[in-house]
């Protein structure tokens, strides 16, 4: 789709990294990969997406086992995309555990995400067998669950669309850690080829309001300490909000695709043109804010035939189709004011959304409160103790819902 050499000048999985990010949490990562948490209590340990192939993950094992020789229990996916998920079973956890959203995800456009992301990025998938397909969950959550691992108590949280639709953070307040998935980069741009690019500010806002004073992004090095979070909050917010704000000044100009492509890249090639995958990432990312301007509040899904189509657009070959809505019909209209246009409702008041989580009864893994957490989750500094008890018997329960999502929401 461009050149990617400057994607390549390091080695798929070189310069590991296994940082201790709080009490009982750390972060794995390397040169071009996602990034793995790991949260290790008294009962076992969580893992927080599972790397690209098993034989990644099996790296990521090679390192728990330096601070713990306590079992697996859970992997939860922060969102469905194959750089996060296909190295899942190499854990041999209890339960794999992903939002509803994610699973729908999955089911839906899986299978077409690895051969895309494996044409992408073919060193990152390197020995995965062609065989390989989506690495289900087996639980599933709407909105927040909490999990005792003994001693350490852990938040999986959904706050709204952003990278994905189904994302999920998960938050550690005796640690002060959040783990972001890819809402949050530090060294790399975000990919935003399945984004809601108005909703992920909103996203942004409610993992700041939590205060973490650690964080892990998606990829690169964690932010430790409190301005260095904050810096990589608000970077990512300049990216999402700058793609979309250009992309959407072009369509209300009545520019194309190709032209709306030159002028994002103008734009954000300043700030953000040294940073990992730039220009892996620059023309999904414009197609998809161009779509998400003209309209199109779901992302189209991403084949190998939908990519080459991308190709030829910005080459000048031939137009890329119009954006086409759920129903088939073509998106032809434009906002009325395409760069100050409210943002659509969060994905619980989404229609389409509302409709992916209809489910039979007998499917229901657990059954989720709405989020809605309380004060002990807004950690303060030296407060280490702003944990709310779960019960020994009880490793899984519901988090009850936090006052500061609504606040943050105003």
């Amino acid at each position: 789709m461009t050149d990617n050499s400057k994607n390549s000048e390091k080695s798929k999985g070189a310069n590991e990294r296994f940082e201790e990010l709080g009490r009982g949490c750390y972060a794995y990562s390397s040169d071009g990969c996602s990034s793995t948490g790991v949260i290790v209590g008294e009962r076992g340990v969580l893992i927080v997406d599972a790397q690209a192939t098993p034989e990644q993950a099996e790296r990521v094992l090679e390192k728990i086992r330096t601070v713990t020789d306590k079992p697996v229990r859970q992997v939860v996916l922060t969102h469905f995309h194959a750089d996060t998920s296909l190295g899942a079973g190499a854990f041999e956890a209890g339960e794999t555990v992903a939002s509803d959203l994610t699973k729908r995800m999955m089911d839906t456009r899986g299978a077409e995400e690895i051969l895309v992301a494996r044409e992408r990025v073919p060193d990152l998938f390197a020995g995965l067998p062609a065989s390989t397909t989506v690495s289900l969950p087996s639980m599933t959550i709407a909105s927040s669950m909490s999990i005792d691992l003994g001693g350490i108590d852990v938040r999986l949280m959904h706050l709204g669309r952003g990278h994905t639709t189904g994302d999920l953070v998960v938050w550690v307040p005796g640690s002060a850690v959040m783990f972001t998935g890819d809402l949050v980069q530090t060294s790399a741009v975000p990919y935003c080829g399945d984004a809601h690019l108005s909703d992920w500010t909103r996203a942004l806002d409610r993992i700041a309001a939590f205060r973490p004073t650690t964080l892990m992004p998606g990829r690169g090095k964690s932010a430790i300490g409190a301005t260095a979070v904050a810096q990589a909050i608000e970077n990512t917010r300049d990216f999402v909000t700058t793609l979309r704000d250009a992309a959407a000044a072009c369509v209300e100009q009545n520019l194309g695709l190709k032209d709306t492509f030159a002028a994002v890249s103008d734009a954000l090639g300043s700030q953000f043109g040294s940073k990992a995958d730039f220009e892996l990432n620059l023309p999904i990312n414009v197609a998809r804010a161009y779509d998400e301007a003209l309209g199109l509040d779901q992302p189209q899904i991403w084949t190998r035939e939908r990519c080459a189509d991308l190709r030829d657009a910005l080459s000048g070959v031939e137009p890329i189709p119009q954006a086409v809505e759920e129903d088939g019909e073509v998106a032809s209209e434009l906002p009325e004011n395409p760069v100050d246009r409210a943002a659509s409702e969060l994905v619980s008041d989404n229609d389409f959304a509302a409709s992916l989580l209809e489910r039979d009864a007998e499917d229901a893994q657990i059954e989720e409160e709405p989020l809605d957490l309380s004060s002990e989750d807004i950690v303060r500094l030296g407060d280490d103790e702003a944990q709310s008890g779960s019960s020994d018997d009880e490793d899984v329960k519901e988090a009850p819902e936090p006052k500061v999502l609504m606040e943050a929401a105003r």
